[in-house]
């Protein structure tokens, strides 16, 4: 495999995993006020001029109730390396003066760079686990509507059995399938095909483009069909950041970061305008228009 796809495959997913992280962010503030998306989709993802995304078209979007709290980590405390030496910190055992190269047990350690930054990882992942998190789902949200596009639609919509917060993060997993492959997972020859295999069709994952095995075990946990074994249908988007799909990202400073890749911009001053639209042009010049105010989230 040539070294020159591998780095387009490394760009894509790096471009992927940016605008993901974008989205996820944006319904995690959505859900915080108390709103339920409900259409997420590549057609309401705006790509701004500074490269970060705005999300559009709230016309389905769920009003609801939310009590943010504060959540214990479930994280699992990181241990410190067991050493196979019988030297160990604090040794008091006179067996480690004897032979005479173990008397560095007392002393000073030198470590790489590398291992410092192994450390210090370490230690901080160590005091994040004992921190609490703010879980702002909102879990109690229900709704029998039929609301949504044919190939994003959650399961529990077609059902009519009514549909929470959850069905967010359906569609976020839809839409990351999407942008890797640049298709649905479930799109049939007719709407109706469309429907009968979201509910009952096998998730599959095409083998060509290559994508990561982390980014295809968290599709799996955000399109299982039943919503309430969905990955964020308990603790929201504090859960879906916690996958290794987005280990290294730093979610604090994201929105300050620069995107992996900027919109193009064209020079449209010589474009050639058709006759008509010239005309409508000029008679337009002397009309106001309205401009829609609130009806885009940036993010």
């Amino acid at each position: 495999m040539c070294k020159s796809f591998l780095s387009l495959c490394c760009s894509i997913n790096l471009l992927t995993r940016f605008y993901v992280a974008e989205v996820l962010l944006a319904l995690e503030y959505l859900h915080l006020l108390g709103v339920v998306y409900r259409d997420l989709k590549p057609e309401n993802v705006l790509v701004r001029e500074d490269g970060h995304i705005m999300l559009s078209d709230f016309d389905l979007s769920l009003r609801c109730a939310v009590n943010p709290t504060l959540v214990k980590s479930s994280s699992p405390v990181v241990e410190p390396p067991k050493r196979s030496s019988p030297c160990s910190v604090g040794c008091i055992d006179p067996s480690c003066l004897h032979p005479s190269w173990q008397v560095s047990c007392f002393g000073p350690k030198f470590l790489s760079t590398a291992a410092k930054t192994r450390k210090l990882k370490a230690d901080l992942a160590a005091e994040i686990s004992h921190l609490s998190q703010l879980v702002v789902e909102p879990t109690n949200a229900r709704s029998n509507s039929f609301v949504g596009t044919h190939e994003y639609v959650a399961p529990e919509i077609i059902k009519g059995e009514g549909h929470g917060s959850a069905v967010d993060w359906w569609t976020f997993g839809i839409f990351l399938y999407e942008l890797l492959y640049g298709r649905t997972p479930f799109k049939g020859t007719e709407n109706a095909d469309t429907l009968a295999n979201v509910v009952s069709q096998c998730l599959e994952f095409p083998a060509s483009p290559i994508v990561s095995s982390h980014a295809r075990d968290l599709i799996r946990r955000l399109l299982l069909k039943e919503p309430e074994n969905r990955l964020g249908a308990v603790r929201g988007a504090a859960e879906i950041k916690q996958h290794p799909f987005f280990d290294g990202l730093n979610w604090a400073l994201i929105r300050c970061s620069t995107p992996p890749e900027m919109p193009r911009s064209y020079d449209l001053t010589n474009v050639i305008v058709p006759e008509a639209n010239r005309q409508n042009k000029e008679r337009g010049k002397c009309q106001h228009e309205l401009k829609n105010i609130g009806e885009d989230i940036e993010f």
